[in-house]
């Protein structure tokens, strides 16, 4: 059990130190905007930060190992199947919204974050109620239910996408983007070199195809079946399948040259750096890396997320000629078949290239502290 007596210090008192509650997790996509914001706040001003987090969820180690303390609630999300489960969803909404009552009473926060995720909403209202100022970071462009519910009482709403006034009060939206990975941004490698690294020809064409750290079945089972196809073609490809794909990517690629098969990539800005074309989710964090690096893009909507974000994200970007949008259903006959004649257009890919670059924000991090300081600012005076 964590220790949830996180009585604020007279030494950290006396110092004047801004306290700040940052709420949300449960997947990457929340997990690393969130850390990116605390970590602007504490070199902006040395901010003392406690996380809320879901227990039992990725948040409760990754936060930990970035240097924060976190506390973990039992909340979990609603069962929209089978709806007979969510008698202890209900128990569990209740004791966290208890325990998150006692958070804010006793860390006595200046500012509360939410990042979105299960644990947000329990610990923002209990801000909101306790008259502590909240400040949202929605990353999708169709707002989750959580955000929805909190933004009346926010006193700004971070976002990531034009059009969020259909979700927000208008007055309370600034457009700060999501935060991305700085590594991606600081990579000096040239495309020949990253290539190399991989083992790969410098000079062919190469696909990178991501589908998350547990792998997206859908691109996996598409790869499955087109990988000849694409080394046939003289198309070199950087494949992670993630760890649930097991050995069928290695089998599918055995004796073919140019193919990378690997069920997680350390080194994502030389994968980025080497693809003249990427094949991936629509999901807010990797959207906004390949805005950031202007990527050429086919997306792949996952269609196991709450509210159908992803697709509406894809939407965002292929509306504009930034992206290419394949729905789920429709991968295993036509991504290959797409990506091959893609690939290998190049004014196609600059073109699209142009469009994603063009929505592609690398400082949100510190727009978001920005946010955050005026919010601080406001309430001193």
């Amino acid at each position: 059990m964590i220790d949830t007596n996180i009585n604020t210090s007279a030494a950290d008192r006396m110092a004047n130190r801004p306290r700040v509650v940052i709420s949300g997790g449960g997947t990457g996509g929340h997990i690393f905007p969130a850390l990116s914001i605390a970590d602007a706040l504490r070199r902006r001003l040395d901010a003392e930060i406690l996380f809320v987090g879901a227990d039992n969820r990725m948040e409760m180690t990754r936060v930990p190992d970035a240097g924060y303390k976190i506390i973990g609630l039992p909340v979990a999300g609603f069962d929209r199947k089978r709806l007979w489960r969510n008698f202890s969803v209900l128990f569990k909404l209740f004791k966290s919204l208890r325990m998150s009552r006692k958070i804010i009473r006793d860390f006595k926060p200046d500012i509360a974050i939410g990042v979105g995720g299960y644990a947000s909403g329990p610990t923002l209202k209990a801000a909101q109620r306790a008259g502590v100022p909240t400040l949202l970071q929605e990353q999708n462009s169709y707002a989750g239910v959580t955000n929805k519910l909190l933004g009346e009482k926010a006193e700004k709403i971070c976002v990531a996408y034009d059009g969020m006034e259909r979700f927000f009060p208008a007055g309370k939206i600034v457009k700060t983007g999501n935060p991305i990975r700085k590594a991606l941004l600081s990579s000096s490698k040239t495309v020949k070199e990253a290539r190399e690294s991989f083992g790969l020809n410098p000079e062919r064409p190469t696909l990178l195809v991501v589908g998350g750290s547990l792998g997206a079945l859908t691109l996996n089972e598409s790869m499955e079946a087109g990988i000849r196809e694409l080394a046939e073609n003289g198309i070199q490809v950087i494949w992670q399948t993630g760890k649930n794909f097991g050995d069928r990517g290695p089998l599918a690629a055995k004796g073919l040259k140019g193919i990378v098969v690997t069920p997680f990539i350390t080194d994502m800005a030389s994968a980025y750096k080497a693809a003249d074309l990427v094949v991936g989710r629509a999901g807010a964090g990797s959207i906004s890396e390949l805005q950031a690096l202007g990527k050429p893009v086919i997306l792949v909507p996952s269609p196991n997320v709450a509210e159908d974000h992803q697709t509406h994200n894809a939407r965002a970007l292929s509306d504009h000629g930034a992206a290419v949008l394949i729905t789920d259903a429709e991968a295993r006959e036509k991504l290959v078949a797409t990506a091959l004649p893609l690939i290998s257009d190049k004014e196609k890919l600059d073109a699209m290239s142009r469009e994603i670059g063009k929505m592609g924000i690398t400082d949100s991090d510190s727009r978001i502290a920005d946010e955050v300081c005026q919010i601080l600012k406001n309430r001193k005076s």
